[in-house]
């Protein structure tokens, strides 16, 4: 393979899902592993629904993935301008060369006419396309509509009884039959281009040579390279990737909040989580362990993408969350949790971190272990309820006497708690973490009797122990 080209196209109308990201991080993975080019287009012919403050937050949620672009927004070079909305000159030419070689006219169908077409082929059994009724008028039948105030879209003339086939890089071997098609608009009447049009020229002017994208797209990928073919311009090797399914089994959209980029970017999800998650979705080429970030484009491998529809699961997407969290240092843990419990100070906070940070898997969950350690218990646990009635209150007077004597030595402690109550392994060890944080599970208990609090640590000893005066 030659150092690919690669890019991704977005369209500013919503939020980045899961779906279109997997999409740019192959795309990525392409360049990144042939030592090629990534190149980021905004696709925006579509002015009516886009808006600058959906573009800055897809360019934000790309560069906090880490899908640094070789070329586009804030990085131009000479294969842009990069928004579509800055390249109509381009656009205009094509149409005029496309026009002036014959394989482009102007059509006066109105919407009705079209639609009551569509219907009449429908009911002789026929695939709907266009009848071609615009398609041999002469100057002076033009010049009339245009008298009569009908502005025409422009349409692109297929010829007929051409197979149009490619080899598709995921699919295989793909063909289509011309007379299907029918002559295609390429323009609408108010001037604006069609997305596919658009799509296929930049491709060939930017010299993009791998185009990865949803299998939505293939019923696209014909008419562009008829399109191409009649400009005389090169053709990118085209790759239709297997949707991303949600729960119910519809494919992601940019409504599907849970899925978005933005969202989970705000619940706490880690870069290097999403990216080994988005690995392995309809991609059999990655090891079965983890994988840093920089060794991605070694671990993708083309021709191991699947053609079956891969499914959103957030087990899977949790597993990963847990590895990426296990793998911060103490300062990213830091960091991490800092905005859920902005309150605290520096100290505290590395404090939380190193107890238990390894052991959150949203800073979300933050405010809860900061009560534990440095105020008040969140509601405790059902289970720690029963664990610590099954303790006993005198099981709790031996711990009080045991720390008062020790301090916060978790050995010493269990060694005399066991002397005078007899309880060893879980029936000593689980009553003292619930008593002390309301659960029975969570970090070690060692490290978090010493970064307790030693007035709430004696105060929730004495409480279950049954002391007058000492709640929790």
């Amino acid at each position: 393979m030659t150092s690919p080209v690669t890019r991704f196209a977005p369209s500013p109308t919503g939020r980045l899902h899961l779906g279109n990201v997997r999409t740019a991080l192959f795309n990525y993975l392409l360049a990144r592993r042939e030592g090629g080019r990534f190149l980021l287009r905004i696709e925006d012919s579509d002015r009516a629904r886009g808006g600058e403050e959906l573009l800055e937050a897809l360019l934000v949620d790309l560069r906090w993935l880490g899908l640094d672009w070789d070329a586009g927004p804030g990085a131009e070079d000479e294969r842009g301008p990069y928004r579509q909305s800055d390249r109509d000159a381009l656009y205009a030419e094509a149409y005029a060369r496309l026009e002036r070689g014959g394989r482009a006219y102007p059509c006066f169908c109105s919407a009705l006419e079209l639609e009551v077409s569509r219907k009449t082929q429908l009911a002789a059994g026929q695939p709907p396309r266009y009848a071609g009724t615009c398609r041999d008028l002469d100057a002076e039948a033009r010049a009339a509509r245009i008298r009569d105030g009908r502005q025409p879209s422009l349409r692109f003339l297929v010829e007929s009884g051409q197979t149009v086939s490619f080899n598709d890089l995921v699919r295989g071997p793909q063909a289509f039959v011309s007379d299907d098609l029918g002559d295609f608009v390429i323009r609408r009447a108010d001037g604006a281009p069609m997305f596919f049009f658009c799509n296929a020229l930049d491709d060939a002017l930017m010299r993009v040579t791998h185009v990865l994208r949803g299998e939505d797209h293939l019923s696209n990928t014909p008419r562009q390279l008829l399109l191409l073919e009649a400009l005389g311009m090169s053709v990118p090797a085209y790759g239709h990737l297997p949707l991303l399914l949600g729960r119910e089994g519809r494919p992601l959209s940019k409504r599907e909040d849970s899925a978005s980029l933005h969202q989970m970017r705000q619940a706490g999800f880690l870069p290097a989580a999403l990216l080994n998650y988005l690995l392995r979705l309809g991609h059999a080429g990655a090891p079965d362990g983890w994988v840093e970030p920089v060794d991605l484009p070694s671990a993708f491998h083309l021709d191991k993408v699947g053609r079956a529809p891969a499914h959103f699961d957030e087990a899977q997407l949790l597993h990963w969350q847990r590895e990426a969290v296990n793998r911060l240092n103490a300062v990213a843990l830091a960091a991490w949790i800092a905005p859920a419990v902005a309150e605290l100070g520096p100290d505290r906070l590395a404090t939380l971190a190193a107890v238990a940070g390894r052991n959150l898997n949203f800073p979300t969950e933050a405010p809860d272990w900061a009560g534990v350690l440095f105020g008040e218990l969140p509601p405790v646990q059902p289970e720690a309820t029963l664990a610590i009635q099954e303790a006993g209150p005198a099981f709790f007077a031996a711990a009080l006497e045991a720390y008062d004597s020790e301090g916060p030595d978790l050995a010493k402690i269990a060694a005399l708690v066991r002397t005078r109550t007899g309880c060893k392994g879980a029936r000593l060890y689980m009553p003292l973490r619930a008593a002390l944080t309301g659960l029975t599970h969570g970090p070690e208990l060692a490290p978090l009797l010493r970064a307790m609090e030693p007035h709430l640590l004696r105060r929730r000893l004495a409480a279950q122990a049954g002391h007058a005066g000492e709640t929790v």
